[in-house]
């Protein structure tokens, strides 16, 4: 019997990800590190961690919510990169890390993106804050601001840099995704990340990120190391269409933080696949409207969808579609209207939100009284 709230399966396929035996995936290596983290760019799956969700100082780590803050200001027009920006004292003063600003000169906009994030520079954060937000204060609120938007709720800054604060700290759970929301969302301020050194004001600095001299796979992301953190590393590496972020703080050192990163993202990388098991705008249902302009909706995904599995496991993985019922207009495109949930062996592995690809308009008011009634047969006599 079908009624409002029920939902019913509406498609069971079979998808053949890898061919022959059962995988073998080895145990997550030891990783020496007072937390980690590995996620699959893709399809958002976790792989690894230890203390995930742990409160842990991030030190420059901090950084990528600040740039994050940062090209959004650039892509709305707040700043321009062309733009000239003044260093005031505090800026000019920060301690730690710095791109050795100049007091006395402008720094250009762009310039100052590449020594925060290649260099590190205290000094190119604070100048950028104030002049986005008009404080660096108000700045660490915006960055608490769009941490709740992506969902980082174990997060909260003081300030753009990552100097050691009490109230100020992430956790490796939310490096991940403030990783993967610079590179999904600003995908033009990506290769930053992967300049092995910058110079400025004629003094030149490499980047801290000794994997990127180390594999031509890892193309990012950000270094960050005070006396209390220990030395920390957030890395992306990409292979065969795949990328791979992995999360390490509180190692005892700079190679240590490279060689334990390395572990993680070639253990990913090695024991695991992420196929596209849905492609955008490709319906996979076609479901009934009721009161709408149009008798009928396609479902399907507004983009890619992928899942992540044992390399080579040789599993079926099955697909479900739940659709809600009734569906009644006005529907707008990318409205969820159900989920499909990705199966392995009977255990769902992944859910994704069912997604109208069109719209459907309200039909006249002769349209929506004639479904007014079939919906009361449909209540009575459960559909049929």
């Amino acid at each position: 019997m079908i009624s409002r709230n029920l939902s019913r399966t509406l498609i069971a396929c079979s998808l053949l990800l890898a061919a022959s035996a059962q995988a073998f995936t080895p145990p997550v290596p030891e990783i020496n590190a007072k937390a980690y983290y590995l996620t699959d760019f893709q399809s958002g799956s976790e792989l690894a961690s230890r203390d995930a969700n742990m409160r842990v100082e991030p030190a420059s780590l901090t950084k990528l919510m600040t740039a994050y803050v940062v090209f959004k200001a650039v892509k709305e027009g707040r700043i321009r990169l062309d733009q000239q920006l003044t260093v005031s004292t505090k800026g000019w003063k920060t301690e730690g890390s710095r791109m050795f600003l100049d007091p006395k000169a402008p720094a250009r906009v762009d310039d100052l993106i590449k020594g925060m994030i290649v260099q590190s520079g205290n000094d190119a954060c604070v100048t950028l804050a104030e002049a986005i937000a008009g404080s660096e204060e108000v700045f660490a609120q915006m960055m608490n601001q769009q941490a709740q938007r992506l969902g980082m709720t174990g997060s909260h800054f003081m300030n753009s840099t990552g100097l050691p604060d009490p109230n100020h700290y992430m956790t490796v759970a939310d490096l991940g995704k403030i990783a993967a929301a610079i590179i999904r969302d600003y995908p033009e301020f990506y290769p930053i990340y992967s300049m092995k050194e910058f110079t400025y004001n004629k003094i030149r600095q490499p980047n801290r990120n000794l994997l990127l001299y180390r594999d031509p796979n890892v193309d990012g992301m950000k270094t960050g190391h005070t006396n209390s953190a220990g030395f920390n590393l957030v890395a992306s590496t990409h292979k065969d269409g795949r990328r791979l972020i992995s999360v390490v703080v509180g190692t005892t050192g700079d190679e240590v933080r490279a060689n334990e990163s390395a572990k993680l993202l070639n253990w990913g990388t090695q024991f695991f696949d992420t196929p596209k098991v849905f492609t955008a705008k490709q319906p996979l249902a076609t479901q009934q409207v009721y009161k709408g302009a149009e008798s009928s909706v396609k479902v399907g995904f507004v983009n890619d969808q992928f899942v992540t599995v044992p390399k080579g496991d040789g599993s079926k993985v099955t697909t479900q579609v739940k659709l809600d019922e009734p569906l009644i207009a006005p529907i707008k495109a990318g409205q969820q209207l159900g989920t499909i949930d990705v199966l392995d062996q009977g255990k769902v592995i992944a859910q994704y939100p069912a997604q109208a690809l069109e719209n459907v308009e309200e039909a006249g008011f002769f349209g929506r009284l004639i479904d007014s009634i079939k919906l009361m047969f449909h209540k009575w006599f459960g559909g049929k």
